[in-house]
């Protein structure tokens, strides 16, 4: 307990905490805060303030300890679950992190609610704990808090069918090498192509290829309801959402029913939740016809893969795999911290115990952080995993970031939610990619991809299966090195990589839509 010297000296140092924090200086707010709580370490505020200012600095592993000790004190301060929530999210908790947004929505004030479950709605997918009907449940809730228009607007159609792509992410490159090679497809005599764009245009370093007939909208920040407006009045015959939930502040731009044919192709990896989207894009492999159910809209299926792909930016060349030089097998995964959950890391240190001497990288921003390090090895350890076989690293610009493939023999994929643009690029840098037939949508991209690309043999039954895949190939590596030299060729030749084909699919499916 703080003597009164000591109280004051603390309310000192939180005063200080709290200017640095309010002038962006995360790094010596946290340390002030620290100081607060060594001499009073009850201090509610300090472990709040801490708390949130590790938070907006990428620090989530300590943000974790510093609000759970906040609202150890003050369980009934119900915004920093929220916080909470968003930091254990980040690390791949995501079960936890369902849990406290669920504690703020019966909680919470409107704004915690609100953001509570906007929050569940997008995770929902790679919680290891939902099924597909909670996932439904969770998305319509959020979408129906939006409210809805439920007029469906109508006018004549023209000679060309008007269709608008909405994106936040027109100017990352290895974001819409997902996209751009179906949106450069498209068939200009029969289609009138508008690109709404939320930042950076299209760009031809992020794969687009300028024709005078397109449309590019730079809607900077107005509105969702001002954008509907913009687009009812352009009389857009067909509006396709590539955000999904990769933006949620943009998102409810759907609700406002602008188009008379509203289509969910990208990002979404389970149903919209918005009565007003009227079909959702994918495959046989992703979604199949007993889980129709569980999406609000109609399944509309392409041929192949939906999530065919183009990579139109420099990558490095494919180099031999690293185990002829390291006498070791190397597993990796590039993938988004989110996505490893408990269950991901249970079944990777089982396959590292499968194949002695074998090691895992894993590279991703969020292992830039020491407290975030520290959380992933913790994990690790409690399964026996000893710190030596593991190598954790940052970000890094994308071209020197794929470069890290030439230190990976083998990657595997995460589950409940699978990789998308992590899984082409191993492909695309000549890894194989493992990965199992999941239950659920988001448990299902990376089949996709490979079974698209003719690489079905990568692909197991089960969880068990994959282990199992995984532990027979990183003993006996020796076929990786013709694997691996072939591989780039081999995708690109496949349905994997063919973009006109699936642009061709989509445009039957938005003329069948559209009543043209």
């Amino acid at each position: 307990m703080a003597t009164p010297g000591a109280n004051a000296d603390a309310r000192a140092w939180l005063i200080e905490a709290d200017r640095l924090h309010h002038a962006k200086q995360l790094g010596p707010a946290a340390e002030h805060y620290r100081q607060a709580l060594a001499r009073d370490s009850g201090l509610f505020d300090a472990w709040y303030g801490l708390g949130f200012a590790q938070g907006r600095a990428g620090e989530h592993g300590e943000a974790v300890e510093a609000l759970r000790r906040a609202l150890t004190s003050k369980p009934d301060a119900v915004r920093l679950r929220v916080n909470l929530g968003e930091s254990l999210f980040a690390l791949g908790h995501v079960s936890d992190a369902n849990r406290e947004y669920e504690r703020a929505i019966r909680e919470g004030d409107a704004q915690s609610r609100e953001l509570a479950m906007r929050n569940v709605a997008c995770i929902a997918p790679g919680d290891p704990a939902m099924d597909n009907a909670a996932i439904l449940s969770a998305r319509r809730r959020w979408a129906e808090a939006r409210g809805i228009r439920p007029r469906r607007p109508d006018w004549p159609p023209g000679k060309k069918i008007r269709v608008g792509y909405v994106s936040s992410f027109f100017g990352a490159a290895n974001w819409m090498k997902m996209f751009m090679g179906a949106i450069n497809a498209h068939d200009r005599d029969r289609f009138e192509v508008h690109l709404i764009a939320f930042g950076a245009v299209p760009s031809a370093e992020a794969g687009y290829r300028d024709h005078p007939d397109d449309r590019v909208w730079d809607v900077g920040d107005i509105s969702n309801a001002e954008l509907a407006g913009h687009i009812e009045d352009a009389k857009l015959d067909v509006l396709v959402d590539l955000n999904g939930y990769s933006d949620t502040d943009r998102m409810p731009v759907l609700s406002h029913r602008a188009a008379p044919v509203q289509i969910g192709w990208a990002n979404m990896y389970a149903t919209t939740g918005f009565a007003t989207v009227d079909c959702v894009i994918g495959d046989a492999w992703t979604i199949p016809p007993e889980e129709e159910r569980f999406c609000i809209e109609r399944v509309r299926r392409v041929p192949t893969t939906y999530m065919a792909f183009d990579v139109f930016h420099p990558v490095p060349d494919v180099v031999p795999p690293p185990w002829l030089r390291t006498g070791h097998v190397t597993f990796g995964s590039l993938m988004s911290a989110y996505k490893i959950t408990n269950p991901v890391i249970a079944a990777w240190t089982a396959i590292l115990r499968g194949v002695p001497g074998a090691r895992l990288l894993l590279r991703n921003r969020a292992l830039d952080q020491a407290s975030n390090r520290a959380d992933f090895l913790a994990r690790f350890a409690a399964h026996g995993i000893d710190t030596a076989r593991l190598t954790l690293e940052g970000g890094g610009p994308h071209l020197e970031f794929l470069g890290t493939y030439d230190r990976i023999d083998i990657a595997l994929d995460a589950f409940p939610y699978n990789g998308g643009t992590s899984t082409a690029e191993a492909l695309w840098q000549g890894v194989p990619l493992l990965t199992f037939d999941g239950d659920r949508w988001a448990a299902r991209t990376s089949r996709s991809i490979l079974m698209a690309a003719g690489l079905g043999e990568w692909v197991a039954a089960d969880e068990a299966g994959f282990v199992a895949l995984a532990i027979r190939l990183g003993r006996a590596p020796e076929d990786l090195a013709a694997i691996r030299s072939g591989l780039r060729e081999r995708v690109a030749a496949s349905p994997a990589c063919d973009t006109g084909a699936l642009c061709r699919a989509l445009e039957a499916i938005y003329r069948e839509e559209a009543g043209m």
